[in-house]
C-alpha cells in the first residue's frame, strides 16, 4: 500500500523539485563583473556606476585614463608587481581596442560611459580584483578591517601580514632617523678635501 502510494506521488514530488529549481535559477543573484568586485573589494562600495567609477580612478582628475592610471587600478603598477610587460601591454591594448573609440590614446569619462551603456563591463584578466592604494590602505583594507577592529591592542597584532606591515614602518623610522642624524652631523674641516677650500677661510 506505501509502495503504491508513493509511486502516485513521484511525478508530484519530481514535478515540485523541477519547478523550485527552476524558481532558484531564475531568482539567483547573477555573477558579479570584475568592477563589481573591484569597488566591493577594494572600495567597499556595494554599487556600480559608471561615472563614479570612472572619477574614481581617474588619480589626476584629468578627464580622461592614461595607460598609468588603468595599470594601476588592475593592480599592475604596484611596486612588487611580478606581472610582466607583455601581460601590462595586454591590458592596456585591450582597453584602447574597446573603448578608445577616437583613437587618441586615452579613454574619457563619455567613451567609457558610453562603453557601459552598450552593455559592456571591464574585462577580467584573471589578475585579482586590482590593487592600487600603498601599503597602508592596502594592509587597513584587506587585513587589518578583515581580522581586527579599532579595539584590537598592539599584542594581538600577530598575524605574519601585522609583522611585516611594523617591520616596514620601522625600516622607515630607522632610516628618517639616520638621514637627519647625517644632516645634523657638524662639517669637519679635516675631511673636505683641499681643492674645496678657499684660502684664508
Amino acid at each position: 500500500m506505501l509502495k503504491s502510494t508513493l509511486l502516485l506521488l513521484l511525478p508530484l514530488i519530481l514535478a515540485h523539485s523541477t519547478t523550485t529549481t527552476a524558481h532558484q535559477s531564475q531568482t539567483a543573484d547573477p555573477p558579479k563583473s570584475w568592477a563589481e568586485q573591484h569597488l566591493e573589494q577594494e572600495h567597499h562600495i556595494n554599487n556600480f556606476d559608471p561615472g563614479a567609477f570612472f572619477t574614481l580612478h581617474d588619480f589626476d582628475s584629468s578627464g580622461t585614463w592614461t595607460r598609468a592610471e588603468v595599470l594601476r587600478f588592475y593592480g599592475l603598477s604596484q611596486p612588487d608587481s611580478t606581472f610582466s610587460e607583455d601581460t601590462r601591454s595586454h591590458v592596456w591594448r585591450t582597453i584602447l581596442d574597446s573603448m578608445d573609440f577616437n583613437h587618441d590614446g586615452e579613454v574619457s569619462r563619455e567613451e567609457f560611459q558610453s562603453f557601459c551603456d552598450g552593455g559592456n563591463t571591464l574585462p577580467d584578466f584573471g589578475l585579482g580584483p586590482g590593487h592600487h592604494g600603498d601599503d597602508e590602505y592596502e594592509y587597513e583594507i584587506h587585513h587589518f578591517e578583515q581580522y581586527h577592529n579599532e579595539d584590537t591592542t598592539e599584542d594581538e597584532l600577530t598575524h605574519p601580514e601585522d609583522i611585516e606591515h611594523f617591520r616596514k614602518h620601522d625600516q622607515e623610522r630607522e632610516a628618517e632617523e639616520r638621514q637627519v642624524a647625517l644632516e645634523m652631523k657638524p662639517i669637519v674641516e679635516q675631511n673636505i678635501p683641499r681643492k674645496f677650500l678657499v684660502d684664508g677661510a
